[in-house]
């Protein structure tokens, strides 16, 4: 992949993108507000650069209106709703986390929050390769373990372009075929997933346990409690799994990821204690 220079509006969307995630509802409204200025601001621009019909736009415009889109589907998403609504998700907050905790104690893990930055998931993984001695410490960041997601990704296109978004194919709107990324689509895919704050899924979840070779267990709330990935075909047997949780309902947008970490001894015997006697 060639290097590109950081953009600046392109930054502050990823800043304001995670600051979606915040706790803080006002914190929440203020980047919605401003996310969807942006929107109105970057969809004048990309109507000024537009090219003839016979002409496609050019990949920078293309790339501003879908994140334009993006941001204005998340910003919509903030908007205040009624009562009952509120009560739903809290409710389905309070089953989720119930439910990944209950999948803990059996695995006798805890959560280890991560904070809800846009980088969740590789900072999530970072930590569980350090806890396994696959990284060190001081490479245990979301910077380092994006850029193997990335690079994995891009060095084996034929396992990852079958399920990656297509902006012009059945992903995309009005489209009549299945069509994949083209070449350029999918070095922008990774040089955003490498370079930005973009939010990351299964297909990196299953790029780093083949690059690190370890297998990567997600504990979630829904069916299965447990999603395995794994570096290799069964039944390969692997003695040791980086695990991290899968949260829908915990922060604002609701997708986010932590970090499982073994509980100490102390934890562990008080747990039985408290099951002894409940």
């Amino acid at each position: 992949m060639q290097d590109h220079p950081p953009n600046t509006d392109d930054g502050l969307m990823d800043d304001l993108l995670a600051e979606l995630d915040s706790r803080d509802q006002t914190v929440r409204h203020e980047s919605a507000n401003v996310l969807l200025e942006m929107q109105g601001n970057q969809e004048d621009t990309v109507a000024d650069k537009a090219q003839p019909a016979t002409k496609k736009q050019d990949s920078k415009s293309r790339h501003e209106a879908r994140q334009a889109r993006k941001a204005a589907a998340l910003a919509q998403n903030q908007a205040p709703t009624d009562r009952d609504a509120d009560a739903r998700l809290e409710r389905e907050a309070k089953e989720e986390d119930a439910s990944i905790k209950e999948t803990c104690d059996k695995l006798g893990v805890q959560i280890h929050e991560i904070p809800p930055d846009g980088h969740c998931l590789f900072s999530a993984i970072a930590d569980q390769l350090a806890l396994l001695n696959i990284l060190p410490p001081a490479q245990a960041n979301y910077v380092i373990v994006r850029a193997a997601a990335a690079n994995f990704i891009y060095t084996h296109p034929d396992d990852f372009l079958p399920f990656l978004p297509s902006a012009f194919g059945e992903d995309g709107v009005g489209a009549t075929n299945a069509g994949l990324m083209t070449p350029q689509q999918f070095e922008q895919y990774c040089m955003t997933i490498k370079d930005t704050g973009a939010w990351g899924g299964e297909p990196e979840i299953l790029a780093l346990s083949r690059a690190y070779k370890v297998p990567i267990h997600v504990v979630q709330g829904g069916v299965p409690r447990i999603v395995e990935h794994n570096p290799g075909p069964p039944p390969r047997f692997f003695a040791k799994a980086a695990r991290i949780s899968y949260h829908r309902r915990m922060y604002g947008l609701g997708e986010h990821y932590n970090s499982l970490r073994p509980k100490n001894a102390i934890s562990q015997v008080a747990g039985k204690i408290q099951s002894a006697f409940s």
